[in-house]
């Protein structure tokens, strides 16, 4: 199933954040920076990482659920699909 570009907006600005972040946090590693930082940051980029993840998910719900007929995968799939990320 090809997703809406347009709607796909939000994750890519969402997945480059997080892409950002992951670099912070490697730069903190690199400096030996406190623990609970180190960890609460790795939180905060998996929160985001999920965010995506179910915003692609939701995306291709709305997708199937307005056009059966063009979906390549059916509502178990996506359901499938969805419960991967749990």
């Amino acid at each position: 199933m090809q997703l809406d570009a347009q709607e796909m907006q939000a994750v890519v600005k969402r997945l480059k954040r997080a892409q950002g972040q992951i670099g912070g946090i490697l730069k903190m590693i690199e400096d030996g920076r406190d623990c609970q930082d180190v960890v609460t940051q790795l939180a905060a980029v998996s929160k985001a990482l999920d965010r995506a993840g179910f915003a692609v998910i939701a995306t291709g719900l709305k997708q199937c659920i307005t056009d059966p007929e063009a979906g390549e995968m059916d509502v178990e799939s996506m359901e499938k699909l969805f419960l991967s990320l749990a």
